[in-house]
């Protein structure tokens, strides 16, 4: 019975199990249907109560399936339950957005929609997820639109950027140096260099590199780079900041360095910030080395002091110190001997220089003035000559203020010197000196007189030779060689007139006509004449500076100068070679013009180099005085360059010589600079006076020398023009001030009688505004016209002129100007 009941039970049992796992799978679908039904609840809560918009739109064509409160309000929207989007919200929204949503349908992914337009309120832009939901088979069968907040975004964004712009400013503005190196695997292994990815402005102050961005150590420092690696590499592993001193030996400075890393090891960044303590570490130098000094000063001062006393007591120099009171503070033995000697007194410190000289009050006042001008603390030299029993002595005194540690003055100290014997023999010398001078001066002018009256003497012999031979054969009858004659005599006055010339321009005083000049222009033109004038055995070339500036100079002079130059270059090279004529701008700055004996400022340079003898240093000092000549007798006057050198410096500018024997010369001629505009323009030339004029204008000739007066006279009568004249200035300018026609005033510029040519004709503007005016003019008379800076209707002739010179001046002046 017993096995029976067991068995039953146990049936039972497995009944009873199985009926309560039925009961469990039963509760166990109850309460997920309830926490389904109730989750389902508190989403639909959290739906409706959202303050964010939200949606759900079912089907191909959208439509309302569920909306919250948030939304309808948002879009001020009524019932819309199962209403198509584009029926309730076209018209309304943009139609971009409708059709974001029906793109989140048709592709299945998420779309958000930015910057959406609130109906109603042009002030409000907010974003909108569209979000696709799917049935059991994973097809879209909707979408779920919801609202983003982007006003927290936006907040953040705000704050991000104000906080950036705060770390630019303090990293650009900051005053030590800051970078940031990120490591990379290079050729010497990992991580066994780094590159510079940021840097502030300061770096390239305390470091004294620049443009550090982007460079890598080992371009920047090369040998140095694994030391620094090293350090910086225990930063990035470690993340333990490190703080040292450190030399760069590229630039010289000493930088105080710490550096840190940035962020994890793995971005293999570490931050560097240093400042320069160059001038620290100097300064600290300089108080080591001041320290170890100090200690030997110390101990060798009271040694010094010995020393001192000892040389000031043995000094030449007489020294006397004085206080205040007029008490000696001190007198070395030289002093007190020399004072004994002059004085018959020997003065002892502590005495007062008063109670010294109270018998003598003469000298007493002549000892005390300079004394009172050091005490009141004058630092001074003067000579005072003393009355001795060796006669007149004179002592160079030297007076300093005498100041206590704190710098304050507490008397005054004098260093005497007995110059006697100094003023004696300079005053030999001064007479030896002047000897001298007269001497070389009487030598240089019986050079000038000897070379002077040398030509003039074969010029004058030409001349009054053949005026007596014309003379000898007019009064024969004999007229076939008067031409020959008369030609031979004009040719000797040419020759004259070009000697006065040149000795004019090396003495600076010749008449200059100036005027605004392209020297390029000048250049080109006279380029022909050189080229047939060296020859052909000379190759010549001519290199000219783009945008020249303008010089005011006398063209036809610089002509002549110019070929004087080419000229000598030739004789230079017999046997041929190369001449070049080359023109630039150039500056002279304060530096450079001390050594050039020229101002400073801006010149037009004009070279001429050859590539023939040289010259000799000796050569170069004489190459600029007058008859000194290198050619042979009889093949050259010694005047081509004295005449080049006083034209170019009466201009204002300078000549210079760069010569070296056997390999050639250049002479460089700086003119000033023109600064008030371009060069002039050419004056149409004239039609050739020698043709009689029709018209009878009148011209009044001034010149106090006869034969002047009837010659231009005559020249201008011959060609038809009425003519007035007058001996000096003051009869001139009765005939100006009178009625008479006046056309042109020829006048002389050295007139007697206290008014010159420039007078003349200023006064005579004063009634005749519009009166041209012709100056005949010698050197001397050059800086009364003005230097060539003449008034409009003015002009200058040079004597000694030719008649056809003078006719042909007035006739360009009168047919010319008037000419329409």
């Amino acid at each position: 019975m017993i096995p029976d009941d067991a068995d039953a039970i146990r049936q039972r049992l497995q009944v009873l199990e199985d009926e309560n796992a039925q009961l469990k799978a039963r509760l166990a679908i109850y309460e997920g249907e309830r926490w389904t039904a109730d989750r389902e609840g508190r989403f639909q809560q959290i739906f409706e109560q959202s303050p964010a918009s939200m949606a759900v739109l079912r089907g191909e064509q959208l439509r309302f399936e569920h909306v919250n409160t948030a939304y309808q309000r948002a879009l001020s929207l009524g019932d819309v339950l199962g209403k198509p989007v584009r029926e309730v919200l076209g018209g309304r929204i943009e139609r971009r957005f409708i059709e974001l949503m029906e793109e989140a349908y048709r592709r299945g992914r998420a779309v958000r929609a930015r910057n959406f337009q609130m109906p109603g309120d042009e002030g409000s832009q907010r974003d909108f997820l569209y979000l696709p939901q799917f049935d059991s088979l994973g097809r879209v069968d909707g979408i779920f639109v919801q609202e983003i907040d982007i006003a927290e975004q936006r907040r953040v964004e705000s704050a991000f950027a104000q906080e950036r712009e705060r770390y630019e400013f303090l990293f650009n503005t900051m005053d030590e140096g800051f970078c940031v190196i990120e490591f990379f695997d290079g050729p010497h292994g990992p991580l066994s260099d780094y590159i510079h990815i940021e840097a502030n402005p300061a770096y390239a102050e305390h470091a004294g590199i620049r443009n550090v961005v982007g460079q890598t150590l080992r371009e920047m420092v090369g040998e140095e780079a694994d030391s620094w690696v090293g350090r910086y590499a225990h930063v990035l592993h470690s993340g333990e900041s490190i703080r040292f001193e450190q030399e760069l030996i590229a630039t010289g400075r000493h930088l105080e360095i710490s550096a840190f890393r940035v962020g994890p090891a793995s971005r293999r960044q570490v931050a560097v910030l240093f400042q320069d303590i160059t001038q620290r570490k100097q300064v600290e130098e300089s108080l080591r080395q001041l320290n170890e000094t100090l200690e030997r000063r110390v101990r060798d001062a009271n040694e010094a002091r010995r020393v001192l006393v000892g040389v000031v007591d043995g000094a030449d120099a007489l020294i006397f110190i004085m206080g205040f009171d007029y008490r000696w503070i001190a007198i070395n033995g030289s002093g007190m001997r020399e004072f004994e000697r002059v004085f018959g007194v020997c003065p002892q410190i502590g005495e007062s220089i008063k109670d010294n000289l109270h018998a003598q009050p003469e000298n007493l006042q002549a000892v005390l003035a300079p004394w009172d001008r050091a005490l009141s603390g004058e630092e001074f030299v003067v000579v005072v000559p003393f009355e001795t029993d060796d006669g007149t002595r004179h002592y160079e005194m030297h007076f300093s203020r005498l100041n206590d540690t704190e710098g304050r003055q507490i008397g005054a100290y004098q260093f005497v010197y007995d110059i006697t014997e100094r003023l004696q023999e300079q005053q030999r010398l001064s007479i030896v000196e002047d000897a001298l001078r007269q001497s070389q001066k009487m030598e240089a002018v019986g050079q000038l007189t000897g070379g002077i009256a040398h030509d003039f003497n074969n010029l004058l012999t030409s001349v009054s030779g053949s005026l007596e031979l014309l003379q000898m054969r007019l009064s024969q009858g004999r007229l076939a060689d008067v031409d020959r004659y008369v030609g031979a005599a004009q040719r000797a006055a040419r020759r004259a007139s070009a000697l006065t010339h040149r000795l004019l321009a090396f003495s600076r005083r010749q008449t200059l006509d100036p005027k605004p000049t392209n020297v390029n222009r000048l250049v080109v033109g006279m380029e022909e004449l050189v080229r047939r004038s060296v020859g052909p055995h000379i190759s010549t070339e001519v290199t000219l500076a783009a945008e020249l500036w303008s010089s005011f100079i006398d063209a036809p002079q610089l002509e002549n100068a110019l070929l004087n130059l080419c000229l000598n270059a030739r004789d230079a090279m017999p046997a041929g070679g190369r001449l070049s004529i080359e023109t630039s701008n150039q500056w002279i700055d304060d530096h450079a013009s001390h050594g050039r004996n020229v101002p400073p400022g801006q010149y037009v340079s004009l070279c001429v180099t050859d590539t023939g003898t040289g010259m000799t240093e000796e050569v170069i000092e004489r190459a600029f005085e007058p008859f000194f000549t290198t050619k042979p007798m009889g093949e050259g006057t010694g005047l081509g360059l004295s005449m080049v050198y006083g034209f170019v410096r009466q201009s204002g500018g300078q000549v210079f010589i760069h010569s070296q024997l056997g390999q050639g010369t250049t002479m460089c001629l700086y003119l000033p600079r023109y600064q008030d505009g371009d060069e002039a323009e050419v004056e149409p030339a004239c039609e050739p006076s020698s043709a009689r004029t029709d018209s009878r204008e009148t011209i009044l000739v001034v010149d106090d020398e006869p034969a002047i007066r009837m010659l231009v006279i005559e020249v201008l009568e011959e060609l038809g023009y009425t003519t007035l004249e007058a001996g000096d200035g003051a009869s001139g300018l009765k005939i100006l001030q009178s009625g008479v026609r006046i056309d042109l005033l020829v006048t002389d510029v050295g007139l007697p009688g206290g008014m010159n040519g420039r007078q003349l004709a200023d006064l005579a503007r004063v009634e005749r505004p519009d009166l041209k005016a012709l100056f005949i003019t010698g050197y001397a008379e050059n800086s009364v016209i003005g230097n060539g800076h003449l008034a409009p209707g003015m002009r200058v002739l040079t004597k000694p002129f030719t008649m056809e010179a003078v006719a042909s001046r007035i006739h360009e002046m009168i047919v010319g100007d008037n000419a329409v």
